[in-house]
């Protein structure tokens, strides 16, 4: 028997951010999010020593679940990142880079934190309210009438995630299926109150990314062995179905430490497959055509059901459950007993579909807001990634239900924010000063510093050595060639803004970003002849982008308002 040790007492440390380790580990983390940030962001491999698979992302959904983190303060940190992200699927290096950004900038000022967390919080407030106002020129409207908006955004969110692998044409058919599989799980008769349906992704890995197609219903996939034993589907206008969630291989159920009191001479499995059977002729005489069972069904009920015209699919699992309640419109079926005839449910159609090497089970839905999004890449790891994307992107468009908006992307936001912000306090700080009780210094330096984590977030998007420049009318990000000629003439340059908005063919006038300017107001109230002027925009989740503002400023001053931290080293 080995020794007891004796419990080592807490440790309790003081200003936790004011150490090196923390400082160090803070840059560590924030070096590593902004070189995943954007669509030329780098690629990272995580693996651990013990072995196992290989993650190559530039997502913070994987990057963070597969980052072991051991300081206090990038826990906290690093933990609201991904709470954001469970809840919006988007925006997480967006929200993690902007809260390293500012507790950084903060550090350096040196003022007291409950005075930097009043005027943050203020300044949280003026960018929340901008963007949620008519005035706002980086805000847009979705059209759902149009797909213009809607496939820019599925685009815009597929073409940051470089692990991906995908060419042009491929974002295009990808865009496409997301947006086609989204309005698929929209009731026809939507009222006020929509519950939306589900898009279940089925994997097909090895194939071309073009193969990808969306089917109404649900896949499921079977083996050729079991497709063999189908027997030939008759044509009807309607099937019946049998969905069970309890096993039906006969086996007795756990009795865990009791003990189970069998009489001579009765064999509990022959009893079993008696009960079995009876339910078999039940399921026949009620004129079932399918049975799917989520669990294992006995070769002999099985034999059984075949010969009586019978279809049965085991082995679903319990991912498929939910869905097939929805498609065949009943609840799955939880004892042996007699069957209620409610129990039942149906589908309008069945078929057997191939796609590459797999052989799939088609259950075509009467009415329903259930479809399969099957998905191909080249493999495992770029799959692994597309379907993290896939689904961020479903959830994107899912948001923008309740919040029928988008933001312009490619950093213009940030920047265009950044010129509102300063213009404002710099023009209108006496209510600030007076409700916040701060001097005009104080009030300079954190305006200041929060527009520097805005700018330097948006300066994470370049990874190629580009200058970066703002224009002095709408505020927005333009990247262009590093080592350009003093003398260049700027209009010659054939650019877009980050967004994709505005040209540089128009009469602008640029400057570099983070250079001391004096503050403009940048243009308000977004036209609708400018957004429709563009073939192609990169646009921001309104909803998610919002949620990782306030997270990371409510983060930040989390962090610089902990004054110590305890730690059990036991």
């Amino acid at each position: 028997m080995s020794r007891l040790e004796a419990k080592k007492p807490s440790i309790c440390r003081s200003d936790p951010l004011t150490g090196e380790r923390a400082r160090a580990s803070l840059a560590a983390l924030k070096g590593l999010v902004m070189s995943c940030y954007g669509p030329a962001g780098r690629l990272k491999q995580l693996h651990n020593g013990r072995g196992g698979s290989v993650v190559t992302t530039s997502q913070s959904a994987a990057l963070l679940a597969g980052l072991p983190v051991s300081h206090p303060v990038l826990k906290v940190l690093t933990a609201a990142v991904r709470n954001h992200v469970a809840c919006f699927s988007d925006g997480g290096l967006f929200t993690a880079i902007l809260c390293c950004n500012l507790v950084e900038n903060v550090q350096r000022l040196g003022l007291a934190p409950t005075t930097v967390i009043k005027l943050n919080k203020h300044l949280l407030s003026l960018c929340t309210s901008y963007l949620k106002s008519e005035d706002c020129a980086c805000r847009i409207p979705v059209d759902f009438s149009s797909t213009q908006i809607l496939l820019s955004l599925v685009r815009s969110i597929l073409t940051s995630k470089p692990a991906c692998m995908l060419i042009a044409k491929e974002v295009d058919h990808i865009s496409t299926l997301i947006l086609r599989a989204f309005l698929l799980t929209i009731p026809e008769n939507a009222q006020e109150h929509i519950i939306l349906g589900k898009s279940i992704i089925v994997p097909l890995k090895g194939q071309r990314v073009i193969d990808s197609a969306v089917l109404p219903g649900i896949l499921i996939e079977v083996s050729e062995v079991q497709l063999m034993k189908i027997l030939p589907i008759k044509k009807s206008d309607s099937f019946k179905v049998a969905l069970f969630c309890v096993s039906l291989s006969g086996d007795l159920s756990d009795t865990g430490e009791g003990t189970l009191l069998v009489s001579y001479g009765v064999s509990l499995e022959n009893a079993a497959l008696d009960q079995l059977f009876n339910l078999g002729k039940q399921l026949v005489s009620d004129h079932v055509d399918l049975v799917l069972c989520q669990k294992v069904i006995h070769p002999s009920l099985k034999q059984f059901l075949r010969t009586h015209h019978v279809i049965a699919v085991d082995r679903i699992g319990v991912s498929l459950m939910e869905p097939l309640s929805k498609v065949t419109g009943t609840w799955p079926i939880g004892s042996l007993g007699s069957i209620s005839p409610s129990s039942y449910g149906s589908v309008k159609d069945l078929c057997i579909a191939k796609f590459g090497c797999k052989h799939f089970f088609h259950l075509i839905p009467n009415k329903t807001t259930i479809c399969s999004l099957l998905l191909c890449n080249r493999n495992d790891t770029a799959w692994d990634e597309l379907k993290l994307t896939c689904q961020t992107a479903l959830h994107a468009l899912q948001l923008t239900i309740k919040d029928p908006y988008v933001l312009l992307g490619g950093g213009c936001t940030e920047t265009h924010l950044v010129a509102y912000i300063r213009h404002k306090t710099r023009n209108e700080p006496e209510s600030v000063l007076r409700d916040e009780r701060c001097s005009q210094t104080e009030l300079q330096l954190i305006t200041e510093a929060f527009c520097s984590a805005l700018e330097s977030l948006a300066g994470s998007l370049e990874h190629d050595g580009g200058e970066i420049l703002t224009d002095s009318k709408y505020g927005h990000f333009w990247s262009v060639q590093a080592n350009l000629p003093s003398a260049v003439n700027w209009p010659d340059l054939p650019s877009r803004c980050g967004c994709g908005l505005y040209s540089s063919q128009e009469e602008l006038s640029w400057s570099f970003l983070r250079s001391a300017r004096h503050p403009f107001p940048p243009q308000t109230c977004l036209s609708r002849e400018a957004t429709g002027s563009a073939d192609t925009l990169t646009l921001d989740c309104f909803t998610a982008k919002l949620s990782g503002l306030q997270v990371a400023v409510e983060t930040a001053s989390l962090i610089l308002d902990l004054s110590c931290v305890i730690e059990d080293t036991n």
